[in-house]
């Protein structure tokens, strides 16, 4: 049919367009989408040729930089790979409880961790936090030694120092030996506060602390071969052969001598005499001496010129050598020692007052030529 006004070429272009041929706009929008998902497939194998494809579509579990703030660290006596794991995700050290137990499972060898207080940071890469971990550099300790003799009061003074915690909260804590597994007749923990150097970390309680140092010394007993039952009388021999003996060969002989002066027939007044013994009831335990009057004084329980037998309690913490010495004393009659060089320690030990007198005229006399000893 012929339509002048042009309607028949509409209607055959129309004809054409509804054929095989999507119309211009949706033919423009396929062609984006084809675009789109050839920037989406390029942007994927460029991710996997980079190797983050992996971080891309999963979060890492782990962190990247060097860590923030500080925190101490503890690694408990007994903790394995997990235990740490786990407690270095709560504390906030790593990301994740995986990422560090991944990385210790492909370590070789496998890490050995030591117990103790570690001085890091939060945020810390898995990587990283194991390098501090097994660095002995970032162990945080209070160091503290204690030296063999040392009495009481001067082991909780030298405690509070390193430790800076209250002498006065270590005082508290050793008000009941008991607690401690003392025996109940105990008076104090004197004697059983074992002379070492300790590593204690820091967040530990007085309470802690002494009890690692009875714990310390009832190993060494229990090493020596001593019986429970004989734990307070060997502690107690020792403590005075400790505070008596110039040097370690001579704890030796001074135990024999004081064993001696214990038996009857050898020592009828069964008196010790130890000068050490007065000045530890006195206070005054930096003298080398004692007065005629404080070893007349029967009120000082601790008075060996007075009372006789062995003392009922310790006077010092006696180390491994003494407690040694109280457990093997050397062969012999001897009685009497004295000391006659205090600079050097040199003492001299006798079977008869007469020997002994003579080596105690040597020892005045070595008195009188160094008065600044007094």
């Amino acid at each position: 049919m012929y339509y002048p006004d042009g309607q028949q070429g509409a209607t055959a272009q129309h004809s054409r367009n509804s054929g095989s041929k999507p119309p211009r706009r949706k033919r423009l929008f396929l062609v984006l989408g084809i675009v789109a998902a050839c920037v989406l497939v390029g942007t994927s194998i460029a991710l996997v040729t980079t190797g983050t494809v992996s971080s891309w579509l999963h979060p890492s579990d782990d962190y990247s930089g060097t860590g923030t703030t500080e925190v101490l660290f503890e690694v408990h006596e007994g903790d394995i790979g997990e235990d740490v794991a786990r407690n270095l995700e709560s504390a906030g050290v790593v990301k994740s409880f995986d990422s560090f137990y991944r990385l210790l499972l492909k370590t070789d060898p496998a890490p050995v961790f030591t117990p103790g207080t570690f001085r890091l940071k939060k945020e810390m890469s898995s990587e990283l936090a194991l390098a501090a971990l097994l660095d002995e550099n970032n162990r945080v300790v209070n160091q503290v030694v204690i030296p063999e003799g040392t009495i009481l009061p001067k082991v909780l003074a030298i405690l509070a120092d390193k430790t800076s915690i209250p002498v006065a909260d270590f005082e508290t804590a050793a008000t009941d030996p008991t607690s401690f597994g003392l025996p109940a007749d105990a008076p104090s923990l004197e004697g059983f506060l074992f002379p070492a150097t300790y590593e204690f970390s820091p967040g530990m309680t007085a309470t802690e602390i002494l009890q690692t140092m009875v714990d310390r010394c009832i190993e060494d007993l229990d090493s020596a071969g001593v019986a429970p039952e004989d734990r307070w009388s060997v502690i107690t021999l020792a403590s005075l052969v400790q505070k008596e003996s110039g040097s370690v060969p001579d704890m030796y002989k001074v135990s024999r001598v004081f064993q001696n002066r214990l038996s009857p027939d050898l020592w009828d007044s069964g008196l010790l005499e130890s000068d050490a013994t007065v000045a530890y009831g006195t206070g005054n335990t930096n003298m080398m001496n004692t007065t005629a009057a404080e070893r007349a004084d029967s009120g000082n329980p601790y008075n060996t010129y007075v009372h006789p037998g062995m003392l009922f309690a310790p006077i010092s913490n006696p180390g491994a050598d003494a407690i040694d010495a109280a457990l093997h004393p050397a062969d012999g009659a001897w009685l009497f020692f004295v000391a006659v060089n205090f600079e050097t320690g040199e003492t001299v030990f006798s079977e008869t007052l007469a020997e002994h007198e003579v080596a105690v005229a040597q020892s005045q006399a070595w008195w009188q030529e160094h008065p600044e000893y007094k």
